[in-house]
């Protein structure tokens, strides 16, 4: 049986019809075409399906769509701003961070919630913040640090604001 789950996606309210067994990851892609967000292990390992709930990084592939209603939850293609490039996606094509893209979006939402709370954050911590997601084909030294050149772009974002 299904009915309707209002999400609010990307900063948009959405209405979609689910049952109680509906992946968010499968919602995002099936229902709303937002496939930058990627479906790869099904269980928890990859990090390619990880979106932001809320302010944290969570794996859609383990997270029923029903679980989300009232929720603030932010894909790759909500990350952009006035139709620039977030920072991180910056970073990453500027570092050379992108091989295959598979597993970039995921990449770019971890490292998106860990900057949400940690504009400063030291290489251990950016690996710390990059642990749930595998990349097949860098060995992530790359992706690391796009992570860290984006962290400060972002600061001289906020100084420059402030400053404004």
């Amino acid at each position: 049986m299904k009915q309707v789950l209002s999400l609010n996606i990307n900063g948009h309210d959405r209405d979609v019809m689910v049952s109680h067994e509906d992946l968010l990851v499968d919602v995002l892609r099936d229902q709303l075409g937002l496939i930058g967000t990627k479906k790869g292990c099904g269980h928890g390992s990859c990090g390619t399906c990880t979106v932001i709930i809320d302010g944290e990084a969570v794996l859609s592939c383990l997270t029923l769509a029903l679980s989300s209603q009232g929720k603030k939850i932010t894909t790759i293609e909500g990350i952009e701003k006035d139709g620039a490039l977030h920072p991180l996606q910056q970073s990453f094509i500027e570092r050379g961070a992108v091989q295959c893209g598979f597993c970039t979006p995921g990449m770019i939402m971890s490292a998106a919630a860990l900057l949400s709370h940690n504009k400063s954050p030291s290489i251990e911590e950016i690996k710390i913040g990059l642990s749930g997601n595998l990349c097949r084909c860098t060995g992530y030294v790359k992706i690391v640090d796009a992570v860290e050149v984006a962290a400060a772009k972002m600061r001289q974002l906020d100084a420059a604001q402030k400053g404004a």
